[in-house]
């Protein structure tokens, strides 16, 4: 009878609202792998017409599972998706209201806030993140750290700023819902390769994606014995390719005929192979639900006028790049696997973003989020079940300028005259140009962005800004009780000097080049 009432007392001091309701059987391993600045014309089998970069492994893992044709990252850069893929929360809602962290931010992720690490290893999950990080962590300076170095530096551009070796890590992965942490915090800083709460190493950026790699398949193995006894593991493991340090193993150069990029791009297909071989080779590759994504599009720092030149399209038929708010921004491959579920083969054209994995997870596991969780994100679940109809009834956008856009079935509004990225035109350019300061694409005609028809509807035009200020102003885009934003937000920013470099900056921290 003590250890009944021991029992439902420990069930009890669970926060209800995230204890799970009725546990799935058997519930899945969860695996994401998370590449940094693939574009979604990256993925050979998403742009076999105008793609030129093999991708045998990701094409294959496509073949097994459901391919979401219209996915998109929370943001056109790499903190605020990852905020949203760890939160189900767009990150505008905090205090980055444009650009990404630099390495002197505090953690972006608030104390307390709920995470999706959290959420699984409170529902009986063994959690890890292996690769970036890029939420913020700071170093624990009073134990003997050099100072840090300015994000202006040769060094620090090419990854090496480095930090010594047994420094620790305050704030990290392992504070905000994962059982282990291995891993970097963003490219200016790969150098430091930390484990749990300490920097253990410094090493070689040419490194890195090999050593996240072996470490992720390591990982897989030794939860196996956990994992086919009914104890389920949650790995994220973010990737640090094919970002800058554009920075391919020797055995890997040449291999695309397109240069660094190209064979940086293989490579990274090449690990999410040996991620694959790991779950096959542990038995668990029929008890495991795969999610491959990016956080956002290709970056222009991979020569993209190259490589178009060459006949190879990292943004597929989509306009823009990295940063900004056109679709080739934040459009991304997404590929989804699980076995005796998803249709082998199949395709999803329905709009979805990566902050609704937040509410997957929690679907999965039988689990309710609160009111204060996940405020941005809606269970696919049911797309993953063979479904064919609207989850959500609309995607917000957000570039590196902070410009925002509004996605509703079609129709496509932003809130900027130009690119809100480095795009050109930048939005200071539109305007001198003349250009209207808000855009409107009818994407079922036009998906490649190139006629402005915001003249012809000022209806949608209407309709689609007062949705945006009411999913502002709610502090949701869900249903729920209205929830409160970290800081004033500002929708319209109506004062053209959005789109370059210099207007991304912001109180978190210097934003990082492409």
């Amino acid at each position: 009878m003590r250890s009944l009432l021991r029992l439902l007392l420990l069930f009890l001091a669970l926060p209800a609202a995230v204890a799970s309701e009725a546990l799935p059987a058997p519930r899945p391993n969860l695996v994401y792998m998370i590449c940094d600045d693939l574009g979604y014309g990256d993925v050979h089998g998403l742009n076999p017409e105008r793609g030129k970069i093999p991708t045998p492994n990701v094409d294959r893992l496509a073949a097994q599972g459901l391919t979401f044709t219209d996915a998109h990252g929370g943001s056109s850069v790499c903190t605020p998706t990852r905020y949203g893929i760890q939160t189900g929360r767009y990150a505008w809602r905090t205090r980055l209201q444009s650009g990404v962290l630099d390495g002197s931010a505090p953690p972006l992720i608030a104390e307390g806030r709920l995470t999706v690490g959290e959420l699984l290893r409170r529902n009986g999950y063994r959690t890890a993140a292996i690769g970036k990080w890029h939420l913020g962590y700071r170093y624990d300076r009073a134990a003997g750290a050099a100072p840090e170095k300015g994000d202006d530096t040769a060094e620090a551009a090419t990854g090496k700023a480095g930090i010594p070796v047994g420094t620790r890590v305050l704030g990290g992965p392992v504070t905000r819902g994962f059982d282990a942490f291995f891993g970097f915090h963003h490219a200016r800083e790969m150098r430091a390769l930390v484990e749990n709460d300490r920097v253990v190493e410094d090493l070689e950026p040419v490194d890195m994606l090999p050593r996240l790699t072996q470490r992720a398949v390591a990982w897989i193995g030794e939860r196996a014995p956990e994992a086919k006894a009914g104890k389920p593991f949650f790995l994220y493991l973010a990737f640090n390719s094919p970002h800058t340090p554009i920075v391919p193993a020797p055995a890997w150069k040449g291999r695309s005929g397109l240069g660094d990029y190209g064979d940086f791009v293989m490579q990274t297909d090449a690990a999410a192979g040996e991620v694959l071989k790991a779950l096959d080779a542990a038995g668990l590759a029929e008890s495991t639900l795969v999610f491959f994504a990016s956080d956002n599009g290709c970056s222009p720092a991979a020569k993209v006028a190259s490589l178009e030149r060459q006949g190879h399209y990292p943004s597929a038929r989509f306009r823009g790049y990295k940063s900004d708010i056109w679709e080739g921004g934040h459009r991304i491959p997404f590929v989804v696997r699980w076995p005796g579920v998803v249709r082998p083969g199949a395709s999803c054209h329905q709009l979805v973003c990566l902050t609704d994995l937040m509410a997957t997870c929690a679907d999965l596991v039988g689990a309710k989020l609160p009111d204060d969780a996940g405020e941005d994100s809606v269970s696919l679940l049911p797309l993953l079940k063979g479904e064919d109809r609207p989850v959500r009834e609309a995607v917000v956008h957000h570039s590196i300028a902070g410009r925002f856009s509004i996605r509703q079935g079609g129709w496509k509004l932003e809130r900027c005259p130009g690119s809100g990225g480095w795009g050109e035109p930048g939005d200071a350019e539109a305007l001198k140009q003349g250009l209207p300061d808000v855009q409107l694409y009818d994407l079922a005609k036009d998906d490649g962005e190139q006629t402005n028809v915001q003249s012809e509807h000022p209806d949608v035009v209407e309709r689609l800004a007062a949705l945006l200020e009411k999913i502002v102003e709610d502090g949701r885009s869900t249903p729920g009780a209205p929830q409160k934003n970290d800081v004033a937000v500002d929708v319209r920013k109506a004062d053209g000097k959005g789109g370059g470099k210099k207007a991304v900056k912001q109180k978190a921290g210097k934003p990082a080049k492409p």
